[in-house]
């Protein structure tokens, strides 16, 4: 886009911030709004792919629902022409990596200061079912009020979605990626976990834990191998950081903290136990932002362009580590220089007479009585100004900071926005579940319309997200993360008991009855079956059964064949089934593997009246061998007799003894 074209005839486009491989980050003014916001215009070969963009678009309204300021605010999306975008708060700062690039690694509490508000963020992501599936520090923006956001939902995943990527591609930054991404695609809550603990562990020691020439090198040495623990690499890092760096990037997520939740705590209880001081992160002095922000002649001021007080100076901020260094300001005390000259009172003395007696110099009353009036207009203007202040206070404590709530009755998201913000308000955009009202229009707004709130305070535009539909079931889920889903999406949990189940693990969440999917009212009540293991089973008899009709008949009882074995058994037909181990009538719980023995038995053919080149052809074919015995050597001599007979079972590779003549 070029500087000071127009997109979507709203928001203009000021300067660039980032470039990479699926967008560029704009900065911009919607002009309806008169308001700075960050503008990410996809590449165009992603805008003209439906898929992505359906995937795009979802993402960023589920975004838009969430609220809470360690999450980049999510305003507007949409398409102009071949430019697919989407409008964000802007961010006056920078990122985590131009952090990392101008001051190197971080002290303990400067890397749980940049780490827990990242883990709050994700937590509410996470519980209302998103996963970023991009952590990194190019996603962390540090605002220059020291506030610590995450960017980028969901776009990873719209980009999975486009017909525009190979499936060989791995999506995400390869140094951050967690196992199960880069094995299956698949992500979940403990694979942003994964990201955030790699993420703590380049905080801690300057690097990442896998280096390598390309993505898919760097990306696969994590399969089979662990993150190191970060003391290993840099002396001083705590054990106590050492053991949540380890949790949180275990390779097999079942081990890992489940959710941004669980390593939140982890991490508080860390901090605690060492008693870390509370610590504000600087923003990176020159940030890609700033310089756009220049370039654009945006007012700002770039972090740590602010000169010291002469009174200021640089000591080590505590605790300090081995290796690792920090600084803050502190403020001592300096002298004051004392003018006597100007300072000492003046004295009343005697001057020498021309009699020769002391003589006393008398006050000088009128000066007096100008100093007098002087101090009381002063004390009068100060008991004005109290008061003025002191009525001021009492209409503003009483009336004046607050506003009314703007009825927003017919109005969609869009002018119900723009009612709330005239009226000094903060609006934000949440999803409700409704049984009346249509997917994505506006039911109200909370608190409701009319009511008096203190300016600046936050309203909440309430959107219809239609009828709640019955959840999927995760296999990992406990029977309590079941049914706090369950909650919010309106549903009553209720105990269905106990059923078996060949997925879920004992005490887990075997079924939900109506089952997922069910569109239901809000406030329904949805039984919650736990499971108690897979159901026991009685090991059909499959002898005399062919090869795919024995494993049809295992897996009809949900038993699976992980191995078919040949033996010789001169009364079952080669390719029939002998039997099975376990064997046949004992009980088994349904999902247990079974061994199936066939019959590798080859039945002799009748070979009398042939001729004895016909006969070798047709040993030949079923593996067996021919002992002729005949007058004259010929192929063309006829067999009169054989042995074995027509009809025996014998081992491959047998001989059959033939007599011909002539």
């Amino acid at each position: 886009m070029i500087p000071g074209s127009m997109l979507d005839r709203r928001y203009r486009i000021d300067a660039p911030i980032a470039r990479g491989g699926m967008s560029t980050v704009y900065r911009g003014l919607d002009t309806r709004l008169d308001r700075p916001v960050a503008v990410k215009i996809m590449d165009p070969k992603f805008a003209e792919d439906p898929q992505f963009v359906q995937r795009f678009e979802f993402e960023a309204r589920a975004v838009a629902r969430l609220n809470h300021p360690g999450l980049v605010a999510v305003y507007d999306h949409g398409r102009d022409g071949e430019h697919a975008f989407l409008v964000m708060e802007l961010v006056e700062g920078g990122t985590l990596r131009e952090l990392l690039r101008e001051r190197g690694p971080m002290p303990p509490h400067a890397a749980v200061a940049v780490v827990r508000p990242v883990l709050e963020a994700l937590a509410v992501a996470h519980r209302a079912g998103l996963v970023h599936r991009d952590i990194k520090p190019e996603n962390i923006l540090i605002s220059d009020d020291g506030d610590v956001k995450i960017a980028d939902f969901g776009l990873v995943r719209a980009i999975a979605a486009s017909t525009v990527t190979s499936s060989s591609v791995i999506l995400g930054t390869a140094a951050y990626l967690s196992p199960e991404q880069v094995t299956t695609g698949s992500a979940s809550a403990s694979s942003d976990v994964y990201g955030v603990g790699v993420v703590l562990f380049e905080l801690l020691t300057g690097r990442t834990p896998f280096t390598g020439d390309t993505s898919l090198s760097i990306a696969y040495q994590r399969i089979d191998n662990d993150v190191p623990l970060p003391s290993a690499l840099i002396a001083g890092v705590p054990p106590q950081f050492d053991e949540v760096v380890e949790r949180a990037t275990v390779r097999d997520p079942e081990h890992r903290y489940r959710n941004a939740d669980d390593m939140a705590r982890a991490l508080r209880g860390a901090a605690s136990e060492l008693a870390l001081p509370e610590y504000r992160v600087p923003a990176p002095k020159r940030s890609a932002e700033h310089l756009s922000s220049a370039a654009a002649g945006a007012p700002t001021t770039v972090a740590g362009d602010r000169a010291p007080s002469a009174r200021t100076q640089v000591v080590q901020d505590p605790p300090r580590q081995p290796g690792v260094q920090h600084t803050r300001a502190v403020t001592s005390p300096t002298s004051r220089g004392v003018d006597y000259g100007s300072e000492q009172p003046e004295e009343q003395h005697a001057e020498p007479a021309p009699s020769g007696r002391g003589q006393y110099r008398f006050p000088d009353f009128e000066a007096d009585r100008q100093r007098s009036r002087r101090a009381i207009l002063v004390w009068l203007l100060v008991v004005a100004l109290l008061a003025v202040l002191v009525g001021v206070g009492g209409w503003w404590m009483g009336s004046g900071r607050y506003t009314a709530v703007p009825l927003v009755d017919g109005l969609d998201t869009t002018g119900a926005t723009s009612a709330v913000e005239a009226a000094g308000l903060e609006a934000t955009v949440r999803g409700t579940y409704s049984d009346s009202v249509d997917t994505d229009r506006l039911i109200g707004t909370d608190p409701t319309g009319g009511s008096r709130i203190a300016k600046g305070d936050t309203v909440f535009l309430l959107v219809s997200l239609g009828r709640p539909s019955v959840p999927s079931i995760d296999a990992s889920a406990s029977v309590a993360d079941m049914e706090q889903q369950l909650r919010d999406r309106t549903f009553t949990p209720v105990d269905g008991g106990e059923a078996f189940s060949t997925t879920a693990p004992i005490g887990g969440v075997a079924a939900l009855d109506p089952p997922p999917g069910t569109v239901l009212n809000t406030g329904a009540a949805v039984s919650v079956l736990r499971s108690k293991g897979a159901p026991p089973v009685e090991m059909p008899d499959v002898r005399g059964q062919s090869v795919e009709q024995a494993r049809t008949t295992l897996e009809s009882v949900g038993i699976t064949v992980s191995e078919v074995q040949e033996t010789f058994d001169k009364g079952t037909d080669g390719g029939k089934a002998i039997g099975t181990t376990p064997e046949a009538g004992k009980t088994v719980k349904s999902g247990t593997t079974a061994v199936l023995e066939v019959s590798n038995a080859v039945t002799v053919p009748s070979l009398l009246g042939r001729s004895v080149g016909s006969a070798r052809t047709t040993l030949d074919t079923l593996g067996l061998a021919i002992d002729v015995r005949q007058v004259v050597d010929t192929d063309g001599s006829v067999v009169i007799t054989q042995s074995p007979g027509a009809g025996s079972r014998v081992k491959p590779g047998s001989e059959v003894k033939v007599v011909s003549l002539p």
